[in-house]
């Protein structure tokens, strides 16, 4: 079921944004507009359905609309042209009274500097979203300690957020958007500003609560491996133009132009392909030679298996979780796949 669809959004920064419109339309690009006219285009035309229950990643390098795109959806930011869906419902016919429901009810935000209040605890910042839906005090402690727990941050819920880690404090962010039990979740480069062990650790964090909650998430990141790890799928931006969505192994095996080949061409591939993408199904494997093969489950990513198809020189049988046989690897086709460029 599609959570989210955005149609034909165009977001022009200016004064003038309707008038230079016809321009964006004709195909005259972000750089000649603004040197014409001195206005921004932060996205161009950008369509896009997001499913119910997925982490969808939104990348791109700085400047190329991956923020402005995820407050369009909130409507912090309202389009020049376009629409956004939310469960069917146009975003942009809400008054403001609805609007304002609609972010406390529907959508949740983490944001890259944390955004909590210094004045208040832990306990206090997790709860704050509950509050504003008008939960009493009894309701929200509740709920804020369930969510302080289930990020790992149990024994701090009357520290305030200058007494904390920043690793700790994307923590409570990230609580603080789990209180309020939205369906959707808006992350905005929300790791960036971590260090790198303690941004894994939140990567992983993440993962394990979407494996339980099934919430849906647009996650915005500058950051490949972090969109590889996360998304279910991928979409890349360049100067506001969507110019590929897919999933992480579309992205790695056909990128769409030389702008997405470039993110790309440095990824270990053994990191994110796993073997029943590149298997050859058991019924097309005749040409592969079986008298010394290595079991191998169909979701091992390819960095798990390697070294031992490396040392003995062998081929890969393909099984699902009974054993049931799936497919086949040579070890030529594995050589190939990770050479590819």
């Amino acid at each position: 079921m599609t959570k989210i669809e955005i149609n034909n959004v165009y977001k022009i920064f200016g004064p003038r944004d309707k008038s230079i419109l016809p321009m964006v339309k004709d195909g005259q690009t972000k750089d000649e507009i603004l040197e014409k006219t001195g206005h921004t285009v932060g996205l161009d035309n950008v369509t896009l359905k997001i499913e119910e229950g997925e982490t969808f990643v939104c990348m791109g390098l700085s400047g190329s609309g991956k923020s402005t795109l995820i407050r369009h959806l909130n409507r912090l930011i309202d389009p020049t042209a376009g629409e956004i869906l939310i469960e069917g419902t146009n975003v942009m016919n809400l008054d403001k009274e609805k609007l304002i429901e609609f972010r406390r009810h529907k959508m949740s935000m983490v944001f890259q500097r944390f955004g909590l209040f210094p004045h208040k605890t832990v306990i206090q910042n997790v709860g704050y979203g509950l509050e504003m839906q008008g939960k009493d005090e009894t309701s929200r402690k509740k709920v804020a300690m369930e969510k302080i727990e289930a990020v790992g941050l149990s024994g701090f819920e009357n520290q305030y957020p200058n007494q904390l880690s920043g690793g700790m404090q994307q923590r409570v962010g990230l609580a603080r958007a789990l209180a309020t039990d939205t369906d959707i979740m808006l992350m905005d480069e929300a790791f960036s500003a971590l260090d790198p062990l303690i941004r894994s650790d939140m990567q992983k964090q993440l993962m394990d609560l979407q494996s339980e909650l099934k919430k849906t998430i647009v996650f915005i990141t500058h950051d490949l491996d972090e969109s590889l790890r996360l998304g279910d799928h991928i979409g890349i931006l360049n100067a506001g133009k969507l110019v590929q969505v897919g999933t992480p192994v579309d992205i790695i095996m056909n990128p769409a132009d030389d702008y997405v080949s470039a993110f790309v061409k440095d990824v270990n591939r053994a990191k994110v392909i796993k073997a029943k993408v590149i298997m050859k199904p058991k019924n097309q494997s005749d040409d592969i030679d079986k008298t010394n093969l290595i079991k191998v489950h169909e979701d091992q990513f390819i960095e798990e298996f390697l070294p031992e198809v490396v040392c003995s020189n062998s081929n890969c049988e393909i099984v699902d979780k009974q054993g049931n046989t799936k497919g086949y690897i040579s070890n030529k086709e594995l050589q190939n796949t990770l050479s590819k460029s």
